[in-house]
């Protein structure tokens, strides 16, 4: 597996399906080579007003395909 190919660029939803960003970078742990967190950039008009970036747990991620698909307060 590529983390290119894997993360870079997918959106991200919330358990309401609402595109929270896209995936600019993630943080792996060194020792392990397990990703540890996703980076999120801003999509849309709030990206224009201010470049944010939110870090994502990996444990937040619930599923993995064309889009990353975020779990709910009740799935923790």
């Amino acid at each position: 597996m590529r983390i290119k190919d894997e993360f870079f660029g997918k959106e991200v939803l919330d358990a309401d399906i609402n595109i929270v960003g896209k995936v600019s970078d993630v943080i792996f742990d060194k020792n392990s080579y397990e990703i540890t967190d996703i980076v999120l950039k801003k999509t849309g008009f709030s990206e224009q007003l201010k470049s944010s970036e939110n870090i994502v747990p990996m444990e937040m991620v619930k599923v993995i395909g064309d889009k990353i698909l975020l779990k709910d307060v009740d799935d923790l």
